[in-house]
């Protein structure tokens, strides 16, 4: 379960529109406050980052490694809050969890990753849950 304060961070995938209307988006805007129109970044206590185009295209995986980087870099650089990250691009655009677990290595202690990535991840990193709980 995600707590509920002002150090909490909910970071789901995105479209490079910023139409949040699916998924972990439709849930980072209703409840995190993630704005329509803004594809990439921290929102509210969310943070977006694009899997798919403006055109709700799934972006090459080069592209979608680029985005995540910038996240971690942001996220080791804000000791103060935590990220909890859901399985980022693996729903509505169907990139394999392996492929995007592998993407979120090297992340700073203040991430914490949707549990169904404990397989590609292992025991270094600390898990929150799952994206059905923060659904609640």
């Amino acid at each position: 379960m995600i707590p509920n304060n002002k150090q909490t961070v909910f970071v789901f995938g995105s479209n490079e529109a910023g139409m949040h209307g699916a998924g972990a988006a439709k849930t980072a805007r209703e409840k995190y406050g993630a704005k329509m129109g803004i594809s990439y970044g921290h929102v509210g206590r969310s943070f977006a980052i694009p899997t798919k185009d403006e055109y709700l295209r799934v972006l090459d995986p080069y592209i979608i490694k680029h985005y995540v980087h910038g996240f971690l870099a942001y996220a080791y650089g804000k000791h103060r809050l935590k990220f909890y990250i859901t399985a980022v691009g693996t729903g509505l655009s169907g990139i394999p969890h392996e492929t995007m677990a592998r993407m979120f290595e090297g992340a700073s202690e203040n991430c914490f990753f949707d549990e169904v990535w404990k397989p590609y991840l292992g025991n270094t990193y600390n898990y929150w849950g799952t994206y059905a709980q923060a659904q609640e």
